[in-house]
């Protein structure tokens, strides 16, 4: 059994590859992904993507604004009210994205810095993005409480002194499609390194398709082709990772 921790459900292509939300549930579980978090990236999606998911059980949200959609309408009293929704189960996407976006560091800032203070007056753990601001985003971790809600660095991409400093603040490490992809040689040895015991796994559907999927859009059925690749590295079987990280899941989501 497999979980997919983080997936965009709002952002399929529903004209052409789907037929509707249930044929990507139902495509899914046929390949034994039981468990889906669909995420959201700004507060004007947030009740679209509700109301697409509610109907599924198995299927969660959560509730932020993206560091690359910070400059999108926001109110603080918005955001509250749609992060205590019980189906929300996490607050984020969230963080820092100096690579595309440089421009809006302080916005960005402020924003990660008041999802934080949320999650941890919520209880619910953060999802974080991260890209060239791997000080900065430990820095408002620590310094909010983080250590508090805990939460996981998404799509992670980063080294791993980065992954351990997360993991000290009782972060998971979420991996991708990224690291089936030849050049990832980096986030490979990572993974090596990590303990399963710490490890989530996603698809960020649409994006990031794992090998042999790339070059098509991703769905939440191609994470056990993550999982698998994650079990030829660590040198275990497909079921150990698809048990341990199912577990973590729970563990942080479903407390």
């Amino acid at each position: 059994m497999f979980v997919d921790s983080h997936c965009h459900l709002d952002k399929l292509d529903y004209d052409e590859l789907h037929d509707g939300i249930a044929d990507v549930v139902e495509k899914a579980k046929a390949a034994n992904v039981h468990e889906l978090l669909s995420v959201g990236v700004t507060l004007d999606s947030f009740p679209n993507m509700l109301e697409m998911i509610e109907p599924f059980e198995n299927v969660y949200a959560s509730c932020g604004v993206h560091p690359l959609d910070v400059e999108s309408d926001f109110a603080l009293d918005r955001l509250h009210e749609y992060a205590a929704h019980p189906r929300v189960v996490a607050i984020g996407e969230t963080g820092l994205d100096y690579h595309y976006q440089p421009e809006t560091a302080d916005l960005q800032k402020l924003r990660f810095e008041q999802q934080v203070e949320l999650a941890v007056n919520l209880n619910k753990p953060l999802i974080i993005h991260t890209r060239n601001a791997r000080q900065d985003t430990l820095d408002i971790l620590k310094k909010g409480g983080a250590d508090k809600c805990g939460g996981v660095i998404h799509c992670f991409t980063e080294d791993l002194p980065f992954a351990e400093a997360a993991m000290e603040l009782g972060f998971y490490i979420s991996i991708s499609g990224i690291v089936t992809f030849r050049q990832a040689t980096e986030l490979k040895e990572v993974v090596k390194a990590l303990p399963l015991e710490r490890l989530l796994i996603e698809t960020d559907s649409p994006y990031l398709a794992p090998v042999p999927h790339r070059g098509k859009q991703n769905q939440p059925a191609y994470v056990v082709e993550v999982a698998s690749y994650i079990s030829q590295l660590k040198g275990c079987s497909l079921s150990e990772v698809g048990q341990k990280t199912t577990e973590n899941f729970r563990n942080l989501f479903l407390r």
